[in-house]
């Protein structure tokens, strides 16, 4: 990087930790910014005592004597010490006497004439995890076996993602909006035997094809020897005999006891895969100890949990990708907080799903994503407003940075002003967060993530490892090991150090441009290859996309680079217009906005095209696919993976479009 990343875009709006949330949410984990600093000094210096007393809290079989050991890139956590984390999930608050509490709060679709609710507790998982681990057991799977997982957003999910790690058998979750060639190269990387799926899964009223997925998948899979298959639409499927199985009719026949299976720190706990824009899947390697202790820890501290305080916590995220892992399983069950899972999608039955289920469930914390959020805004302030969310306390953001002016809606429309909202960067790789505000003591300041969370230190450099001076674009990198870091990529070593360690010896390389600003918090400026170089300068997208957002025309906007004959590449903007502006997208709207963008950040940033959109292409998870909007932008036919895309008429309007 031998150019520093222009990054001009300023926000001096500063947020004061809620007095309504100090004053209501009960304990604070982390009181104020001394006490974070000083706990953050030890986490970094004294990794051992720091961790090791965390790690304490948990159960173990057998006490660890080491802490951390590293040889980058490799390091392990706790690694004589065994333990089991679905005894740590479940078994822990049954034999504590909480075993009649609320674990899960599940809201299915449909959701008319009422909605389809279950409440599990812990003693109900103790007895369908068990029950699940021994059909497991009964068809042959054992420790160390990888079971792969496709399934929509059932309780029998986290029960089977559960089941496994009783019984020592690493899972591999797909998320259930992959088509059949996604399966092929997930289930054949993990040489998994088993897969568990659904007969069908509900999205917007329609039913999600996943045995017949599954069943297409394995035409090329005769690897796979048995499918276990929930009945959840009541959808016609076919079932091959000696190969396909009933969940209702092999887990219901299974024995309620099955004993945790005494796991190493270090022993695999799960795959989960990652897809970028060239290569085949990732499949990230998380192991049991390190992994438990982080992601707790984590969601303890960052949203502040209180058992016992009748907090009911609920994240947005499908367990298919890593934020349903981390902080709607593995996260939330040790800390004895209600965790909600929905089913279907946020506008089905209606754009206030999400308000009505906060209000219906009593919610006090809620984490989605700035792309949810965005559409929030396009769908009108009315929707929250009718709603009593007055039993929420704190506001999470996850998946990308969130702009300012998004961040503000949020602040005022959801939050009401006194809730604090923790805005979390971290990654797959990371397994929990790792730069986020603590909402009893963090200023927040709207589109920051601000400081690093405890163990991890992070830094934004060059391409020689140096660390950058304030406000000076740079990579952003962790120079130590925390107990949530990926400990490789499944059967590909190479590709591990190649993606992550290569670029700088010994440093974690996350992937994201990003910024340090005066008082040391972080800004992302987006992924290094989304940066756009112009003229020579090169540009995060995320502050050009910012700056277009907090236009009052603009709800939502993806920046991508072009080819320009000047300038080498040119900035295109594709922007989705708020509800309610009344005027035209014209050339006028087009020449107001690039003046805007032009005041934010400066010359350098101004847009050189500008095309209106309704929609923009997304992941089924809400991430934009930038990469696809780089190929419309140039003008030429894409080969790009289009597997994860929900709506592919997006692409086929925007190629259609002259604007």
């Amino acid at each position: 990087m031998s150019d520093p990343i222009t990054s001009m875009l300023r926000e001096d709006r500063v947020f004061e930790p809620s007095a309504h949330f100090l004053e209501n949410i009960g304990a604070i984990a982390v009181t104020d910014m001394a006490s974070y600093t000083r706990m953050y000094r030890q986490s970094i210096d004294d990794p051992t005592t720091f961790w090791g007393a965390i790690a304490k809290d948990f159960h173990w079989y057998r006490p660890f004597s080491t802490v951390v050991q590293w040889n980058a890139p490799d390091a392990k956590w706790f690694a004589d010490g065994t333990t089991n984390v679905c005894a740590n999930c479940v078994d822990r608050q049954v034999q504590s006497g909480h075993g009649d509490e609320v674990a899960i709060i599940w809201e299915g679709e449909p959701c008319a004439p009422e909605p389809d609710v279950r409440r599990l507790t812990y003693r109900d998982l103790q007895r369908d995890v068990s029950q699940t681990a021994n059909a497991l057991k009964s068809i042959g799977v054992r420790r160390g076996d990888i079971v792969t997982i496709y399934m929509g957003m059932v309780p029998e999910l986290t029960i089977a993602m559960l089941a496994c790690a009783r019984i020592g058998a690493p899972h591999s979750v797909i998320f259930g909006g992959f088509a059949p060639n996604a399966i092929v190269d997930r289930v054949h990387d993990a040489k998994s035997k088993v897969i568990i799926t659904c007969d069908g899964g509900w999205r917007r009223g329609s039913v999600v094809p996943l045995k017949k997925n599954v069943d297409d998948a394995c035409e090329k899979l005769p690897e796979v020897e048995h499918i276990l298959v929930v009945q959840r639409t009541n959808t016609p499927v076919t079932m091959r005999a000696g190969r396909d199985l009933w969940w209702h009719e092999i887990v219901a026949a299974q024995s309620t006891e099955c004993p945790c299976e005494e796991m190493n720190s270090e022993d695999l706990l799960f795959l989960l895969y990652t897809s970028g824009s060239t290569g085949k899947p990732k499949g990230i390697c998380h192991t049991t100890g390190g992994y438990m202790v982080y992601t707790a820890y984590t969601a303890k501290t960052t949203f502040n949990l209180v058992a016992g305080r009748n907090h009911v916590y609920f994240c947005t995220a499908d367990i298919g990708w890593i934020t349903g892992h981390s902080y709607i399983v593995y996260g939330m069950l040790p800390n004895r907080v209600p965790t909600v899972m929905y089913e279907g999608a946020p506008n089905f039955p209606a754009e206030d799903r999400f308000w009505a289920m906060v209000a219906r469930h009593k919610v006090t914390h809620f984490y989605t994503a700035p792309t949810a959020i965005r559409a929030f805004m396009k769908w009108g302030d009315q929707h929250p407003a009718k709603h009593d969310l007055s039993s929420l306390l704190l506001l999470g953001t996850v998946g990308e940075p969130i702009n300012p002016q998004a961040w503000i809606w949020y602040h005022q429309n959801i939050g009401a002003a006194r809730c604090p909202i923790v805005d979390t960067m971290w990654q797959t790789e990371t397994g929990g967060h790792i730069i986020t505000p603590l909402p009893g003591c963090t200023p927040t300041v709207p589109g920051s993530c601000t400081l690093p969370f405890f163990g991890i230190d992070a830094a934004i450099v060059d391409d020689k490892g140096e660390e950058l001076p304030p406000n000076q674009g740079g990579l952003l990198v962790i120079r130590k090991p925390w107990p949530g870091m990926l400990r490789g990529i499944h059967g590909d070593r190479d590709r591990f150090i190649e993606t992550y360690w290569s670029r700088i010896a010994g440093m974690y390389v996350a992937g994201d441009g990003a910024r340090r600003d005066e008082r040391g918090y972080f800004w992302i400026m987006g992924r290094i290859d989304d940066v756009i170089n112009v003229s020579g300068h090169r540009l995060g997208t995320m502050e050009v996309e910012s700056a277009l957002v907090s236009h009052p025309a603009v709800v939502e906007a993806a920046v991508v680079g072009m080819p320009h004959e000047i300038k080498g590449t040119g900035i295109a903007a594709f922007v989705t217009l708020a509800p309610s502006f009344t005027g035209a997208a014209d050339d006028s709207l087009r020449r107001q906005l690039a003046e805007h963008v032009t005041k934010e950040i400066g010359a350098i940033a101004r847009p050189d095209m500008i095309r209106f959109t309704a929609l923009l292409p997304k992941t089924r998870s809400g991430k934009i696919m930038r990469r696809l909007l780089r190929d419309i932008a140039a003008g030429r036919d894409s080969t790009q993976d289009t597997t994860t895309l929900e709506d592919f008429t997006v692409l086929a309007k925007l190629r259609e479009s002259d604007e």
